[in-house]
């Protein structure tokens, strides 16, 4: 399930021209309290988005956490915001509690040349009271996490009737963490005729299916360079055909990506693949035809998370993944489908990050490569395997480790559910909890490695909505 479906295709670049705040159609008060905040010019998101925002119109903005994006949406609700009018008139929606208390921070600097402005923070975790309590007395901006604004419009205590804009912010995480239903309930109780404002840092391949739901003719900005086929490093290695397996190891080994698609072309060479790469201590599985639903998606979860560094699969298994950090693909078997090889490596690189794609060959391929060639209109670069040097880091394993908790959509739970549980009762940082996938009848958690036991202790000695649910740490 996605949020919008944005695709690099999709995407404006930008030209950056960096100004003054004081050219914008500013209140002299919020110039001077700007000033003040050391506010003197424009970063890029601000000067490409602000503009726009001011003038009332919906936005896409790819951003990322200290571009500016928290001042270029509070600008623009401040701007539009009526203190005499004692209602909520903007609702910023956060992935996790640590976010939103940072932009409820930044909301009350920027707010400071405005008398009598209330803004509150909603995030699980914490007692509902006292939250119950603050909007009865009633707030201008509601900053919150998904599951608890939510609570809060079903227990009648939130009313989204009055407000003016809404803003998604980092809008990929909260997909991630599995957020899109909590933010469609929101967004249907939003007025129709309002203003949104979407940020993100990454633009998976997931994010535009449901923007006429969500968005009204918005303008997209980009401030980085499109991505192109300059993101993705090729290197290809002269391997014997008896060595294939052995060389995916010592690959692994010398570049140490967190997260590598590596595909064959047969899911037997799948499974065999696997299975040497556990013998030697990777975190791997297989991807192929014939496997249940459940394994399936298990599977996906864990690799989707980041609690599995390699997944090895065949081209068929692999349509329609939507992975959106990818450090490497690994192709085992040469394809002999030029257009499938250049699909498989296009899975990597994405938006601004670099991609490593990295092809074996043996003497007898050759003639596939040249059609990859031919077909690319440049020689491919081909590396020495005498280059590829053993870690002394120890074993490659992955940052993330999978929690499945025996309930799901059946036990009506949500992932706001478990990410208060983790962050109120268990007391763990909301950045140390990751992807949040719930099913009909499991929920898995990716919890970080240096917290993942700690974190399953606590929660099992805690109850979820009141019940506890049976629970077990995932292939370890």
């Amino acid at each position: 399930m996605c949020l919008l479906d944005l695709h690099p295709l999709y995407e404006s670049q930008v030209i950056v021209n960096k100004a003054s705040f004081s050219t914008l159609a500013l209140r002299p008060a919020m110039l001077q309290n700007l000033d003040s905040l050391g506010y003197h010019q424009m970063t890029v998101i601000q000067a490409q988005s602000l503009p726009a925002i001011l003038d009332g119109r919906d936005l896409i903005a790819q951003a990322k956490t200290g571009s500016g994006k928290t001042a270029a949406f509070g600008i623009g609700i401040l701007h539009h915001l009526n203190p005499s009018y004692f209602a909520v008139q903007a609702l910023v929606l956060c992935p996790t509690r640590e976010l939103a208390d940072q932009v409820a921070k930044e909301l009350r600097r920027l707010a400071r040349a405005i008398d009598n402005i209330k803004i509150i923070s909603l995030c699980g975790g914490v007692p509902m009271g006292p939250q119950i309590g603050s909007l009865e007395h009633g707030a201008h901006i509601v900053v919150g996490t998904p599951g608890r604004i939510q609570d809060h419009l079903s227990r009648g205590s939130l009313n989204l009737k009055t407000i003016s804009i809404l803003v998604l912010d980092e809008a990929d995480r909260m997909v991630d963490m599995g957020f899109y239903d909590e933010i469609r309930y929101i967004v249907d109780a939003c007025p129709k005729r309002r203003q949104t404002l979407l940020f993100s840092a990454t633009y998976p391949d997931t994010i535009r299916k449901d923007s006429s739901r969500f968005l009204r003719d918005p303008l997209d900005v980009k401030v980085e360079a499109q991505h192109d086929a300059s993101r993705i490093e090729q290197r290809f290695y002269l391997i014997d055909p008896a060595e294939r397996n052995a060389t995916v190891a010592k690959l692994l080994d010398h570049y140490r990506p967190v997260s590598t698609l590596a595909f064959c072309n047969t899911k037997i060479h799948c499974r065999e693949l696997a299975a040497e790469l556990q013998a030697q201590g990777y975190t791997a599985l297989a991807l192929y035809g014939e496997l249940e639903q459940r394994e399936r998606d298990e599977i996906l979860v864990r690799f989707a998370n980041q609690s599995c560094s390699v997944l090895v699969a065949t081209d068929v298994a692999a349509r329609g993944l939507d992975i959106s950090t990818l450090d490497a693909v690994i192709n085992v078997d040469v394809s002999r489908d030029t257009e499938v090889h250049i699909h498989r490596i296009g899975r990597t690189g994405r938006s601004s990050e670099k991609g490593l794609a990295l092809s074996l060959a043996a003497q007898n391929e050759k003639k596939w490569v040249q059609f990859i060639e031919e077909y690319q209109g440049g020689k491919v670069a081909w590396h020495d395997l005498a280059e590829l040097t053993p870690s002394s880091e120890g074993p490659l394993l992955p940052p993330m480790i999978t929690l499945c908790i025996a309930g799901g959509k059946k036990d009506k739970l949500r992932p706001g559910d478990l990410l208060g549980a983790l962050t109120g009762d268990a007391g763990i940082a909301g950045t140390h909890v990751g992807k949040i996938s719930v099913f009909e009848h499991f929920t898995y958690v990716a919890l970080h490695r240096s917290i993942a036991e700690q974190a399953v202790n606590k929660l099992a000695r805690s109850n979820i909505k009141g019940r506890s649910f049976k629970m077990r740490i995932v292939g370890e």
